[in-house]
């Protein structure tokens, strides 16, 4: 029986791909599968990866005929994965070696349904620690408890699939799969919901295996096209789950004040981004903050810090941009859509949002 899963999606990344081959190797086990997804790359991906599965037992190469993003193809690795416990590796980062035995062992040492670990973070030849953002350590808790409180970082606002191992029962519940087509911040109502849902979870104490690289130049976060705006997909698809939630009223304010946040980290970065992007950026947003409930926003935004407020209190009552006009604004507020109202967004890592942004939300 294969004990775990490890499912690393890859695009585009052939001067990582040895590193990341080499790690996975330094933590073979007899039980541990890997399921290496081609997300049709158009680089020397695709050759790199055929020729590291001679030296790599357990492995096992899926291709995509067409480019689906990180979220489908993480969706293809886990239809794929027959272990009893799952967990994810991007293709561009690397595991200490021995970590993932240790990632196995945390998990049945406190049998949850998933396990949160902390991580490190690779700027060039900086590194810096990571940690899941919640104070016990290696003990089983309610998922649910762990969302609030809304005025903290908590550990919906450390939403990396690949920092932690999750069993497979949450395949079988219909938690573990990321909304399909989502470009950015597919892990966001993947967290909320397994947060909210799930039944049990820990967070790992004392355990550093796995590394993440920040800055690369082909990650969506460095690039400011408009595949980008996906977070605002994201996001809506957050608060209409929550609001659907039996204590939305609890919720809510924790999930609008993340998005505000969210929303007030890009208008502050929009000259990365073409003008025609950044004018349906904020067209996008002006619309997603009139559909949030008005109340839970009002007092998210008096609860921000004055910079980031203000982006966004200017941006309320701008129209949604026309295929002719995609400057128009109005001042003058139509009237707010519920949030229990809204349809879920479309479905659909982060690859991400800076540690600046985790607190961001919470500020």
């Amino acid at each position: 029986m294969v004990k775990l899963s490890v499912i690393v999606p890859f695009f585009n990344v052939q001067q990582f791909v040895p590193d990341t081959l080499r790690s996975l190797q330094a933590n073979v086990r007899a039980d541990f599968e890997f399921v290496l997804v081609d997300d049709a790359s158009t680089d020397q991906t695709p050759r790199l990866l055929e020729q590291g599965l001679d030296g790599l037992d357990g492995a096992r190469l899926v291709r995509h005929e067409a480019n689906g993003g990180l979220a489908t193809a993480r969706n293809t690795g886990i239809d794929a994965a027959r272990g009893e416990y799952l967990t994810f590796l991007d293709g561009d980062d690397w595991y200490a070696p021995g970590y993932l035995s240790q990632l196995v062992a945390a998990i049945e040492e406190v049998d949850t349904d998933f396990v949160r670990v902390d991580h490190v973070q690779c700027t060039g030849k900086v590194r810096n620690v990571i940690r899941v953002p919640h104070g016990r350590r290696g003990v089983p808790l309610k998922a649910r408890e762990a969302i609030l409180p809304a005025e903290r970082s908590t550990s919906v606002d450390y939403p990396y699939a690949w920092a932690g191992i999750y069993h497979r029962r949450l395949v079988d519940a219909g938690l573990l799969h990321f909304p399909d087509g989502l470009r950015t911040a597919e892990d966001r109502p993947w967290i909320w919901r397994l947060h909210r849902e799930a039944s049990t979870f820990a967070v790992a104490s004392g355990l550093m295996g796995i590394f993440y690289r920040r800055g690369v130049a082909t990650s969506l976060t460095q690039i400011g096209d408009v595949r980008q705006l996906d977070f605002i997909r994201s996001f809506d698809q957050v608060i209409a789950e929550v609001a659907t939630d039996p204590e939305a009223d609890r919720f809510l304010p924790k999930a609008v004040r993340t998005y505000c946040a969210i929303i007030a980290h890009h208008l502050g970065q929009i000259e990365r981004f073409e003008p025609a992007v950044a004018r349906k950026l904020k067209s996008m947003c002006a619309t997603a903050l009139r559909q949030l409930p008005q109340d839970v926003l009002a007092d998210a935004l008096d609860a921000m810090d004055v910079e980031r407020s203000s982006r966004i209190r200017r941006l309320r009552w701008r129209l949604p941009a026309r295929d002719d006009d995609p400057g128009s604004a109005s001042t003058a507020p139509p009237p707010p859509v519920p949030a229990s109202k809204r349809a879920v967004a479309e479905a659909g890592t982060d690859d991400d949002l800076e540690a600046r942004d985790n607190e961001g939300a919470v500020a």
